[in-house]
């Protein structure tokens, strides 16, 4: 019985040090995709302030030239 006990107490603690070690990767991949978003947003903010968002070439649905 008391195998058991220890059996289960060293199950919990890797389990405690994997649960540490998801959330310090979940948290570092959080600060990281709030920093992307923001540098997204600015982004965006430049190409409208300068207008080269609607200086983009239109798409053309046309067969290329050797059809």
């Amino acid at each position: 019985m008391e195998q058991r006990i220890v059996e289960l107490e060293i199950r919990i603690a890797y389990q405690e040090k994997t649960i540490r070690d998801l959330d310090e990767m979940v948290t570092k991949y959080a600060t990281r995709l709030d920093g992307l978003a923001r540098e997204l947003a600015e982004l965006r903010a430049r190409m409208e302030a300068s207008g080269a968002a609607s200086e983009a070439p239109e798409i053309v649905d046309e067969p290329p030239p050797h059809y």
